[in-house]
């Protein structure tokens, strides 16, 4: 009776630290206290009402963003924007916060073998709690990243066009996975071409001067938020409204995958190995205590093979769940940590000396 209930502690255990809170959260995202700028919580983020088109006829046309922001903490990671292709599911553009590096990446393009990049960092972006105007441009040359005005990041072999940045634009989350964002925005803009250092320095001091020349955006401009709106559930876009940004009352991911490949998942830093950790050391006890239980029942034969099995299905009934839940992601790498983690418990009760004792045979 003491391995049976010490059994199922651990299983409803798993199970809650697996589908944690259920449901759909409050979407975390709110005004400002001053009336100009957007919050963004835990859990929060917003998505075009309509579709981003590319304006230019050219397939390698330029163009830049430029948005102005300040994360929440330094030492994070998640995805700030993206846009996502509904009809192919894909990820053309995500602009993503990587420890205090700032990450230009390209998702749709990381399986390509003649891509000669699909990503670029710009280092130490982040490295104090402050605002900062970043400026992405790209063209012929190349891809550039300014910083509050200033050059930072050159990469002549890592180009995106206009047509990366077409499709549902959505801020503060990745479009299929949980890889949200906190912070706080002030500007964001969009242009349909290349923007000049110089340009970068003029957009920075109107931006932080607040002055007039930005509430029309300028040449090429296809997106300006200014988030001064100050309340409710609607950034408008200065320059087109058909693609104003919309604050839904829940947290949402707008392409929640199943069972994503290790590959797609995995994040550079320490959260990622951190979460691996945890996922590994969480199934531990399951296949510890399990197998302690299957051994005092002389009716289960191979009670080390089913004990991994049971493992495997308990991780993959919750990834199941998972994928219909928008605060967790459905994923191969949990499946097979959570094994690994099943299987070394296992192997500690088969081996151990605790082993021993709870089978009764003490060394």
């Amino acid at each position: 009776m003491f391995l049976r209930a010490i059994c199922v502690f651990v299983l409803l255990g798993i199970l809650v630290a697996g589908l944690w809170p259920f449901h759909a959260p409050k979407n975390e995202v709110s005004w400002s206290s001053g009336g100009s700028g957007l919050l963004f919580g835990k859990y929060g983020s917003i998505v075009s009402a309509g579709l981003f088109t590319d304006p230019s006829s050219q397939a390698d046309s330029s163009c830049s963003l430029e948005i102005w922001l300040e994360p929440r903490r330094v030492n994070a990671a998640g995805t700030i924007l993206a846009f996502y292709w509904p009809e192919s599911r894909a990820v053309p553009f995500a602009l993503r916060q990587s420890l205090d590096d700032l990450l230009v990446e390209l998702p749709s393009r990381n399986h390509l073998r003649d891509a000669k990049k699909a990503r670029i960092y710009a280092g130490h972006v982040f490295s104090h709690q402050k605002a900062v105007f970043l400026a992405i441009s790209s063209g012929r040359s190349g891809t550039t990243v300014y910083m509050d005005g200033t050059l930072v990041r050159q990469a002549a072999d890592f180009r995106f066009s206009s047509r990366d940045l077409t499709g549902q634009f959505i801020v503060g989350n990745s479009p299929a996975s949980t890889h949200n964002w906190s912070g706080q925005l002030w500007r964001l803009a969009i242009y349909s071409r290349e923007l000049s250092a110089v340009e970068v320095l003029e957009h920075y001091a109107n931006f932080t001067k607040s002055d007039q020349k930005v509430l029309t955006g300028g040449k090429g401009a296809v997106a300006l938020y200014l988030f001064n709106e100050g309340n409710g559930n609607v950034v408008h876009n200065r320059v087109d409204s058909a693609t104003d940004l919309s604050i839904p009352e829940r947290f949402f991911v707008l392409n929640e995958q199943f069972l994503e490949s290790p590959w797609s998942e995995f994040r550079p830093g320490s959260s990622y190995w951190k979460n691996v950790g945890i996922n590994i050391a969480g199934f531990v006890p399951l296949g510890f205590f399990i197998l302690a239980l299957f051994n005092s029942v002389p009716k289960v034969r191979r009670p080390v093979l089913v004990t991994v099995v049971l493992g495997f299905t308990v991780s993959f009934t919750i990834e199941v769940l998972q994928a219909f839940l928008p605060t967790r992601d459905s994923g191969m790498t949990d499946l097979i940590t959570n094994t690994l983690g099943t299987t070394i418990g296992v192997l500690a009760f088969k081996y151990g000396a605790a082993g021993g004792i709870l089978a009764g045979n003490p060394s």
